[in-house]
């Protein structure tokens, strides 16, 4: 492997999950680059004062600090990541908000999460599904601890855009987003709303979803 290519491979490895130093890095440009599309993730769910989110993969923590802000002092927050990196450096950046019991962060998958059944009024989870190979398990869960009444969104960038870039060689799944509507409505989570964020071919994807009555 050359020079270029074994770069390549290690921010590959980084965006999946972020370790150290560069882990850091990594999640401060995600934080500017994602910022958007995670906006109108949150606006999309929508979020009122008391109610109780989770962000799933939450990386630099630009969907905590959002949520965090919808819901209010009255309102909980979990936020779920698979990186030591991620969590540590959001437990100093949100202490107050942690000390307070206003969130609760967890290291875990999302196909197995440490929440309650039927717990939160939404959740949002933006370019995660790329590195679920479970992913019928990881709906499965949102629909068990999301409430009848709450929402759903998942975020993933346009697959055939993704395919054009060197870094999805590495480790990314890239599924049609048909695929991903099938896999939510099997897991009993059913899209109501499909957006868009950006222009053109390339822009992102949003998936609102809800619990389906039949998973009732």
């Amino acid at each position: 492997m050359n020079l270029r290519a074994s770069m390549i491979a290690g921010f590959a490895r980084q965006l999946a999950q972020p370790q150290g130093v560069r882990g850091l890095l990594t999640g401060a440009m995600l934080n500017r680059a994602n910022r958007a599309s995670v906006t109108a993730a949150v606006r999309a769910l929508p979020l009122t004062a008391g109610d109780s989110v989770a962000d799933l993969g939450f990386g630099g923590g630009v969907g905590l600090d959002l949520v965090l802000r919808q819901v209010g002092t009255s309102g909980h927050v979990d936020g779920v990541d698979m990186s030591a990196t991620m969590l540590s450096h959001a437990t100093r950046r949100f202490r107050r908000d942690v000390a307070a019991g206003r969130l609760r962060l967890h290291a875990a998958s999302m196909t197995e999460l440490p929440l309650a059944t039927d717990s939160l009024d939404g959740a949002i989870t933006l370019n995660t599904i790329y590195f679920i190979h479970e992913l019928n398990l990881a709906f499965a869960e949102l629909a068990r601890v999301t409430k009848r009444s709450g929402r759903v969104v998942i975020g993933l960038g346009d697959p055939d855009a993704m395919a054009g870039s060197p870094l999805t060689a590495h480790n990314f799944r890239l599924r049609p987003v048909p695929e991903v509507i099938d896999l939510l409505q099997d897991a009993g989570l059913r899209v109501e709303e499909q957006r868009r964020v950006g222009e053109g071919e390339r822009a992102f994807h949003l998936l609102v979803a809800q619990p389906s009555q039949s998973a009732l």
